[in-house]
């Protein structure tokens, strides 16, 4: 008699197919093939015929299976002792496989023992991710859950709740019902070079202001770059310089092509070690930066987002970009069945989480976007256009797409899918980046806290 028998055998006598879903049990989990077939018929029958069969008709296609009557133990404590006993056996194959050793060989030709432990602990934390050793809960009773809605009421409407994230951007909080939502993924696109990663970057500087923690996996793109961009944005807050572009007088940050190319003037120079000495009096959150040319960041998978997330307490995900992600196993056998399975699962672990996930992803390009005269309009790209994975535009709370002419110091944000409303909203902002300025329009304010006497 075993776990796996014990549950089946619960299960057909209760007729309750629907515990297998509800438990999150699947055909892995089982470990012999005489519990896989019961298991397996015991789908089908129930495909078939709209029931559970019952234990003389089950023994009868599965003759080594062994029936148990009038079982009493309960769904939660037969399944997690199946993925239990699922889940030693996964860890005790990893370490007989000798993967280990060839990863721990490996640390003597580079004495990086950092990516040794970094593979280690992302295969094991991968082997509970993707057995689900966890048991899944029966849900909220709405009818006796009124307090604990009010309480979250109040919680919002006192701008005390970690709930939702305002954007950068007033029409956008506008166009997607208050905010970004906690346990929501949010998808961001655009043509290749139209700013995703520069209108992200500002939206994650924002919610570190609010108090949010903030985990951004930059995937292509380095960390000195990425610091550069943020630390031009973060002083633009503070109006360090003043420039003067198209005529226009702008409260503006350090310039990020001279802090990338280390040619601050010695003024500006001097403000900037002024600035980063008191950086971290100036943002109430935080921001966690991995990038993709950290050392020993290697694992790029959900596993080890999902333990980066944990380990730092991230309120806010950003993963810029999606398609650089460690997809999935693509069990489908679909075309793009292993990003739609990676996009899904991203999905679930946000709700899991509770975390606010925002997903950058790439839109097609688009020759028709000049005209006769070779000028370029701005013109947002569709949601048919998504170029790397359609799941995305499924498991996305919005559809966030830009395009920006950077010359002209414009962009333009458009809501493609809104699950709040909003759809079709189009928002028009000032995009100067390279001065630290990506908003909306509106009237200049300016701290001076850093220019001295600029």
């Amino acid at each position: 008699m075993s776990v796996a028998e014990t549950l089946i055998s619960k299960v057909i006598d209760a007729n309750d197919i629907t515990a297998f879903d509800r438990f999150g049990v699947k055909g892995e989990h089982f470990l012999t093939e005489t519990e896989r077939k019961a298991y397996e018929f015991t789908r089908k029958y129930n495909e078939e015929n709209g029931q559970a069969p019952s234990y003389a008709t089950l023994v009868a296609n599965v003759p080594d299976f062994t029936y148990i009557p009038a079982v009493t133990d309960t769904y939660e404590y037969l399944t997690r002792k199946l993925k239990e006993t699922w889940g030693k056996r996964q860890i005790q194959e990893y370490f007989a496989s000798g993967e280990i050793n060839q990863a721990f060989d490996a640390v003597g030709k580079t004495s990086n023992l950092d990516e040794f432990f970094s593979t280690l602990t992302g295969r094991l934390e991968g082997i509970k991710l993707d057995i689900g050793t966890n048991v899944r809960t029966r849900g909220v009773d709405i009818a006796n859950s009124g307090e604990r809605f009010l309480t979250e009421y109040e919680a919002r409407a006192n701008g005390q709740s970690n709930r939702i994230w305002k954007s950068k951007f007033p029409s956008v909080n506008a166009a997607i019902g208050g905010g970004y939502y906690s346990s929501n993924m949010y998808v961001v696109y655009a043509r290749s070079g139209r700013g995703k990663s520069i209108v992200t970057a500002e939206e994650a500087i924002e919610f570190a202001f609010q108090g949010a923690t903030v985990l951004i996996w930059a995937l292509e793109m380095g960390s000195y770059e990425w610091m550069a961009r943020a630390f031009s944005s973060i002083s633009a807050r503070y109006g360090i310089t003043n420039a003067n572009i198209g005529g226009v007088d702008y409260d503006a940050g350090f310039d990020n092509r001279a802090l990338q190319s280390a040619m601050l003037t010695p003024e500006y120079e001097e403000a900037f070690r002024k600035f980063i000495a008191e950086l971290n009096t100036l943002i109430p959150g935080k921001i966690i930066l991995r990038a993709t040319d950290e050392e020993g960041f290697t694992d790029r998978n959900l596993a080890a987002l999902k333990s980066d997330i944990k380990e730092h307490g991230a309120d806010v995900v950003i993963v810029d970009p999606f398609y650089y992600l460690e997809y999935e196993a693509n069990t489908s056998k679909t075309a793009g069945g292993d990003a739609a399975a990676t996009s899904r699962k991203l999905r679930i672990m946000t709700g899991s989480l509770g975390v606010l996930t925002i997903a950058i992803t790439q839109a097609d390009e688009d020759a028709s976007e000049k005209g006769d005269d070779g000028v370029r309009e701005l013109k947002p790209p569709k949601r048919a256009e998504v170029k790397k994975t359609k799941q995305l535009l499924e498991d996305g709370a919005a559809l966030i797409g830009l395009d920006t002419l950077a010359h002209e110091g414009r962009g333009v944000i458009e809501i493609g899918k809104g699950r709040s409303g909003g759809e079709d909203t189009r928002i028009e902002i000032v995009y100067l980046p390279n001065w630290g300025i990506v908003r909306e329009p509106d009237n200049e304010a300016a701290a001076g806290r850093f220019a001295g006497n600029f």
